[in-house]
């Protein structure tokens, strides 16, 4: 422990013993300890020493005494208060579960059914609290406890009792009372007078979050939060998450309003509005046009000219430090602009010490690598760089490290300023990320043992097992590898649970950090990552405990998520890189496409982040995929009208032929990951027991086809023998996208071998045949069949919808491969692509059919400076 535990230990020594440190927030530090008298775990909160300081022990401790008389089921009640060694503390129950901030960094939203219960239940303590005199100021996920899905509400009164205990003198601490997203406007413009509806406000936040996966305000630092909170009216919930039904919306937005007495009267009244139907923005909206405009009016001057006063506390209380100028740039391509992306690794990086770019150009066997010093207008194309990905720098920046598609992937080193290339491996190597760590490894996407990570030596050798994926925990792959400093370990994303863990490579294991797409450590002691939405957080990291240390930050939004691809990066001299573009995150819809190329959409006024669209087979409806940050689900809907219906939480889903019921790739219990659902969503799935991805249902309904590990297309028939059969396994290859022909005769699938292959076998008899119908430097679009059988189809790298027909008879024939389209009417979203009854293709486009604006790099230089400036250490 560190020398202050220890001074702390011996303090209380008499009453509670020291096990562990379990956290630390803004006000206090949190340790684990035995309840020596009455034997039973308890938890210690220790108030900050620069609080302390400033802090009346014996009025802290008198007024903390108004909140341990609380009792309430959801409550945390306080035990045990006060001053030992110059510590100011108070003990509290430890109990085994995770604040709502731990959830919802894991999961980012929740379900609304739980979102809403979870606030109701604090309301309920609320309104027990405010009619025993009490309000607790300081209502956020961090303070609110979710131990057996039941909510629990810590720091009752706390900063009541530091505020009363420090009087006037809170801004000499540096801390604020009241977290800057969930603070009410009273509360943001300094009021002397609080009531239970500034709770109000501060639990509606919460719940807001919930819901849609950010705070009603965000902003880049403390003070533009607190001014939009002043000023601004948050956006309705349902902009962000349209299934929150109108009637919670509407208490939400009530709840959120400027003036405290346009708001509900308790928070009785919150959670039971919460609970009625009949509630509705009608009601909302008779609120709002009671209200007097000069009485708006003079509380918006009374609020602007209160947050200028407030500005400078709050600059106080952050101390921002007197710093240059952070500067901002587009970095223009011309000669080579970016390539378009679409794997999971990474297009662009930066030397360590920030002076040269490199980036790929290009698609398939014509990508190239490029490097640029920044004080030049134009780079260079390496030679011997044909099929380049996933550039990272060697730590002195001499060489750069990529990974090469033109013959079967293998990982490469060349100099920055050109030279001969070495080949450092081409055994299982990955389309998924490259991160040359200090310590003389390179860390890569390989498949030596699963979808895990690899490494291999600066100067060749064996690879070696990295990272192996967790089946018990839902992993499904290693993705984005990212160096820790002085070899402490590597971070990586782990798909499945879409979440940013870290290796120990002192220990060799791995754990889950935080819910993110990909992270990387920087000097200033921070962890960056990027979100699902394109969001850049910022969060203190312990690279020694290999933890995080507090709350994340919002720095910027809009980072570019092309597919699978992100890029940032972030050098030495503190120089920030990331890719912007259209937003991949943003609406999209679905869309016919005839053959001659006419697009209509299926229904204008139904939008979400679609992906997998497939018909069912008797044509009249459409299963398909809606992305979110707490998971995908599959949804269903009739084509010509009606509402959709949420069949199931799940990845991917197929029909089986029946048209009833669906194949869906999930996560279950006991590591099964595919299962059928009925297409009503009226019960839950029926899981099968199958670790497997990609699953297909026969045209008889007999078997089903998928991929597992490793590297395999299998069969099962779904009754009787329910042994796998082996259809595919290409030696040192991936196989997977499985798919049938209507009349059950010849199995598609996709290779990854000597590039991307599209192959077809004879069914079942699979090992009789080979035939090898397109190869391509990448499948951007999972092969079907067309609804007759004869023709197949599939996407390349440069977007093009192709196909070959296949002849009548007893062989496999197909023609040469050609364009769907002669002029494509549209570059498809990465969402899908798949063909109906009738003739026409079924397409996800982003909404309105709005065409991608080219991507561009950004160059942020000062960026450290921003960063402490936002986060101080």
């Amino acid at each position: 422990m560190s020398a202050a535990a220890d001074r702390l230990a011996a303090a209380l020594a008499d009453r509670y013993r020291i096990e562990r440190e379990l956290g630390a927030g803004g006000m206090a530090t949190v340790y684990l300890a035995a309840d020596l008298k009455h034997e039973r775990k308890v938890a210690i909160k220790v108030l900050k020493p620069e609080l302390a300081a400033v802090l009346g022990a014996e009025r802290f401790v008198q007024e903390i005494k108004t909140t341990a008389a609380l009792s309430h089921p959801h409550i945390l009640p306080l035990f045990d208060s006060g001053e030992a060694g110059g510590f100011l503390y108070y003990v509290m129950p430890y109990i085994q579960g995770e604040t709502i901030r731990e959830t919802l960094n894991r999961e980012t939203q929740l379900g609304v059914d739980d979102a809403v219960r979870i606030t109701r239940e604090i309301a309920d303590a609320l309104d027990y609290a405010h009619r025993a005199g009490v309000i607790h100021r300081d209502i956020k996920p961090e303070n609110i406890l979710l131990h057996d899905g039941r909510a629990m509400v810590m720091d009752f009164g706390i900063a009541l009792a530091v505020s009363a205990a420090a009087g006037g003198r809170m801004t000499e601490t540096g801390l604020s009372l009241g977290t800057p997203h969930y603070m009410s406007p009273e509360q943001a413009t300094a009021e002397k007078e609080i009531s239970g509806r500034s709770d109000v406000y501060s639990l509606a936040s919460v719940l807001y979050e919930m819901l849609a996966g950010q705070p009603p305000h965000l902003g880049g630092s403390a003070q533009q939060i607190i001014m939009k909170i002043i000023t601004e009216p948050a956006a309705p919930v349902t902009a962000y998450r349209k299934t929150v039904p109108p009637y919670v919306a509407a208490a939400v937005g009530k709840a959120l309003e400027k003036l405290p007495a346009d708001r509900f009267a308790s928070a009785k009244e919150f959670g039971a509005a919460l609970n009625d139907r009949s509630f509705t923005t009608a009601m909302t909206a008779a609120s709002a046009s009671g209200r007097s405009p000069q009485r708006d009016k003079r509380f918006l001057i009374a609020s602007v000219v209160a947050a200028v006063a407030l500005m400078a506390a709050v600059a106080g209380w952050l101390r921002p430090r007197a710093t240059p100028v952070v500067s901002r740039f587009s970095v223009a391509l011309t000669e080579a602009p970016i390539a378009e992306g679409g794997s999971p690794g990474s297009r662009a990086t930066l030397s360590p010490d920030g002076r040269t770019l490199a980036w790929v150009s290009g698609e398939g066997t014509d990508a190239r690598l490029w490097v640029r010093p920044l004080d030049q207008r134009r780079g260079t194309a390496l030679a011997g760089t044909e099929g380049a990905g996933d550039p990272s720098f060697s730590p002195d920046g001499k060489r750069i490290a990529f990974t090469s598609g033109t013959t079967k992937r293998s990982l490469r080193v060349v100099p920055v300023g050109g030279g001969p290339v070495l080949v450092l491996t081409d055994s299982l190597v990955g389309p998924a990320g490259v991160s040359w760590a200090d310590d003389g490894y390179i860390y890569y996407d390989g498949n030596l043992q699963g979808d895990g990570l690899a490494r291999i030596r600066e100067t060749g050798g064996s690879p070696e097992i990295a990272t192996v994926r967790d089946t018990s925990r839902k992993e499904v792959a290693h993705y984005r590898p990212s160096a820790l400093p002085g070899g402490r370990g590597v971070l990586f994303f782990a798909l499945g649970v879409r979440s940013v863990g870290v290796l120990d490579a002192r220990t060799g294991k791995h754990k889950m950090i935080t819910r993110a797409e990909a992270a990387l450590y920087v000097e200033t002691g921070h962890l960056l990552t990027v979100t699902t939405d394109g969001s850049l957080l910022a969060t203190p990291f312990d690279l020694e405990r290999l933890e995080l240390r507090g709350e994340p930050i919002l720095l910027a939004g809009g980072l570019l998520k092309r597919g699978n691809t992100i890029d940032f990066a972030v050098a030495r001299d503190g120089t920030l890189l990331y890719a912007e573009g259209a937003d991949q995150t943003a609406a999209s819809e679905l869309v016919w496409i005839t053959r001659s190329g006419v697009v209509t959409a299926v229904d204008s006024s139904w939008r979400g982040t679609f992906f997998s669209p497939e018909v069912s087979p008797d044509g009249r409806f459409v299963a398909v995929g809606m992305g979110a940050a707490s998971g995908s689900t599959v949804v269903v809907k009739r084509l010509d009208r009606g509402a959709e219906i949420r069949a199931a939480q799940g990845t991917w889903s197929t029909w089986m032929p029946d048209s009833r019921n669906l194949l869906i790739w999930g996560s279950a219990p006991g590591g099964s990951s595919i299962g059928i659902v009925p297409a009503d969503g009226s019960k839950p799935p029926q899981w099968l027991g199958i670790d497997g991805r990609f699953p297909r249902a026969s045209p008889d309904g007999a078997w089903i086809v998928y991929t597992t590990r490793p590297n395999r297309v299998v069969a099962r028939r779904l009754t009787g023998d329910t042994s796998q059969v082996v259809l595919a396994s290409e030696q040192g290859t991936i196989t997977f996208a499985p798919v049938l022909s209507p009349d059950g005769r010849w199995l598609a699938y996709v290779s990854r071998d000597n590039g991307e292959q599209l192959f077809v076998r004879p069914f079942p008899d699979a090992g009789s045949a080979r035939y090898a119908v397109a190869s391509t430097s990448r499948i951007s679009q999972l092969p079907f069949w067309s609804p007759n059988g004869r023709e197949l189809f599939w996407a390349g790298a440069d977007g093009k919808l192709m196909r070959v027909s296949l002849a009548p008879g007893a062989a496999f024939e197909p023609s040469v491969a050609e364009p769907v389209f002669t002029t494509p009417p549209m570059l498809f979203s990465g969402g899908g692509v798949t063909m109906a009854p009738d003739g026409r293709f079924l397409a996800v486009r982003t909404a309105g059919g709005e065409a991608d604006r080219p991507d561009e790099l950004v160059l942020v230089q000062g960026f450290f400076e921003e960063l402490k400036r936002v986060r101080p250490q």
